[in-house]
């Protein structure tokens, strides 16, 4: 068995992971849950009784602490780590996590008494973990990992500079905040208050991942409105508002959905359909790489409608575009320092850095467009979302070293 380097570490993940802290996409209030409120409330305690300082809850619901320099070098970096608390809209109430030890890499783990199954035959990720320690689900839950992997990760190295005063630093800056899980979180993230000339989320997947690019996005609400008439008297009368949507669906191309695409493919991503023949909804998520293609997707769903309401004589289909997040190698491309670094540590610690482009977003894509350069670090965590979620605490002892050393290495 691989002995952990960080003994509070796996003990601060769990105390987290118990508490239910989801976001909730149909709340008008910021932070969007009590629970998250609460959660934050709390994590601000913790930071204090480590000894960090200039702790605040922001209006926005982020709690901000500081570490002060111990270094006579004043031209260090100040430099920013950053997690999410809430977790995504899978169960995440009365979670009740499994302890894996010394995995073999090749069985099957029950998830409780739910049924389910961790098997390497269907996630083979499970392979890499020969000898690690493992955290799972009992089935009924999410773990919560993302991004309470990266939360624990963060204050477990502030805890430790704090108690080993002869490890020099600059400056630092810590933020946990809500409601990343549904895309608002880090929406009014108040960068000139945060004070860092750079940072870094904690919430990425296996070791290694550093992640810079992301994928443009935006939700997109087609709303249609039909006109029901009796079915035996139709013809030529009735518009069927479902019929119109699915063939709305159908203009789309086949080959552009989230099943079909790889590496930096865009697609159109139908979330829900719901309706009557009088009135109707699709609702997608839309994304890709490249901002000029992002662009052209949204005008696409803006076209079908038009040549729809032209064939109709008069607007029955409505299309409806928020952007959500861009693709925040836009920005980095032009002041890669952070990225370098991460890099550079990791190397430093014998973890192979993953770098490619996320096939999703982060707070640090919207932080990144205002004004602060955020690439994304491992967690650790593995099969997020769901009660399949697992995640290694030797990776989660990588990612603390990870923050360590790039701390160590910021010149």
């Amino acid at each position: 068995m691989i002995k952990e380097k960080y003994p509070d570490l796996t003990q601060l993940f769990l105390k987290y992971v118990a508490v239910d802290t989801q976001s909730d996409e149909t709340s008008q209030t910021v932070p969007s849950s009590a629970k998250e409120v609460a959660f934050l409330a709390n994590l601000a305690k913790d930071l204090k009784d480590i000894g960090l300082t200039n702790i605040r809850i922001m209006p926005d619901g982020y709690v901000f602490a500081e570490l002060a320099s111990n270094s006579v070098d004043k031209t260090l970096p100040t430099i920013g780590f950053i997690a999410h608390v809430d977790t995504a809209d899978f169960n995440g109430t009365n979670v009740k996590p499994q302890i894996i030890e010394n995995y073999d890499g090749k069985s099957s783990i029950k998830l409780g008494d739910s049924g389910y199954t961790l098997r390497p035959t269907e996630f083979p990720s499970l392979t890499k973990y020969v000898g690690h320690t493992l955290i799972t689900t009992d089935g009924t839950t999410l773990l919560g990992a993302d991004d309470k992997a990266g939360v624990a990760e963060i204050v477990t190295a502030a805890k430790y500079l704090v108690s080993h005063p002869d490890v020099l630093h600059g400056d630092l800056r810590f933020a946990f905040g809500p409601d990343e899980e549904i895309g608002i979180g880090a929406d009014n993230f108040d960068t000139d208050a945060f004070g860092a000339d750079f940072a870094y989320t904690v919430d990425g997947g296996p070791a290694g991942e550093l992640e810079w690019e992301t994928f443009s996005a935006a939700s997109a609400i087609v709303d249609i409105q039909g006109r029901n008439v009796h079915p035996g008297t139709a013809k030529d009368t009735m518009i069927n508002a479902i019929q119109v949507a699915f063939d709305f669906h159908a203009q789309l191309p086949e080959t552009d959905r989230p099943e079909h695409t790889t590496d930096r493919e865009g697609f159109w991503h139908v979330m829900a359909v719901t309706g009557n023949p009088e009135s109707a909804q699709l609702r997608y998520i839309v994304r890709d790489h490249d901002r000029h293609k992002f662009e052209n997707r949204k005008q696409k769903l803006l076209d079908i409608a038009h040549q729809f309401n032209t064939a109709f004589g008069q607007d029955r289909v409505t299309v409806t575009l928020k952007d959500q997040y861009y693709n925040m190698g836009e920005i980095l491309k032009d002041d890669m320092r952070s990225v370098s670094l991460a890099e550079k540590a990791m190397l430093a610690l014998n973890i192979d850095p993953i770098i490619a482009p996320v096939r999703g977003g982060t707070d640090g894509s919207k932080i990144t467009f205002l004004g602060l350069p955020t690439p994304n670090l491992f967690a650790g965590g593995e099969n997020m979302h769901g009660r399949f979620e697992y995640v290694s605490t030797t990776v989660m002892s990588q990612a603390t070293d990870t923050i360590l050393k790039i701390i160590a290495l910021a010149k």
